[in-house]
């Protein structure tokens, strides 16, 4: 599985990019707004950083609206992936910029039903929404399920599954079991894969029996 982070703040972005975990980075409208920052500017910076894919989301919601802001967004870098919505006008988009190359990642995913409507448009990634599915009483990893289902029914469809709107740890390793291919995940839900009561516990003893030894590794190698 794919790691991408979902986040505007550079600093996190480097952060986390030195780790080597790192696959690519999601990025919206309501992120942008909270760097502060001309939206072009920010995805530059993310694109230098993260060699992986982009994604850097359009603000129109109409066809040839989509596409000029398309045009603007992929002109940046050559790793950006433009983000469309999943309606009408956007998978027209989508399988416009499709046809001509461009890494399309279509949000808002909310039912199998889209998604297929998404493959077939030509989505490089299709991002289903799982947590605020459980927000409304929805089991957002049934939605995954089908999801992967369908798409491994049909080989010619490539577009891969880009798990959104996680809120734990759970969410990456149920959508991983089922076979996604991408979770976009915040800062700190990333950071909380690390985490273990019991590794935490084992590190504490075994450095303290070490401490017990008198020992130092580096200067028993220059002795």
């Amino acid at each position: 599985m794919k790691f991408f982070v979902d986040t505007a703040d550079i600093a996190e972005i480097r952060a986390l990019a030195a780790s080597g975990l790192l696959d690519g980075v999601t990025t919206n409208p309501t992120l942008i707004a909270k760097s502060g920052r001309r939206i072009l500017d920010v995805i530059a910076e993310i694109c230098s950083v993260v060699p992986g894919p982009v994604s850097a989301e359009v603000a129109a919601t109409e066809y040839e609206q989509i596409l000029r802001e398309a045009d603007v967004l992929r002109r940046i870098a050559s790793n950006v992936t433009i983000k469309v919505p999943l309606t009408p006008d956007g998978l027209r988009a989508c399988r416009r910029l499709a046809d001509q190359g461009v890494m399309v990642n279509v949000t808002l995913c909310f039912s199998a039903a889209q998604a297929l409507l998404a493959a077939k448009a030509g989505a490089t990634f299709i991002s289903p929404f799982v947590g605020r599915l459980d927000d409304v009483g929805t089991d957002g990893m049934k939605l995954i399920s089908d999801i992967v289902t369908i798409y491994r029914n049909y080989p010619a469809l490539t577009t891969e599954v880009l798990v959104a709107s996680v809120r734990h740890p759970i969410h990456v390793v149920e959508a991983a079991k089922l076979g996604a291919h991408v979770a976009t995940l915040p800062p700190a839900v990333l950071r909380a894969l690390y985490n273990h009561p019991l590794t935490d516990k084992g590190l504490a003893a075994f450095l303290a029996d070490w401490a017990k030894t008198g020992q130092q590794i580096v200067e028993l190698e220059q002795a």
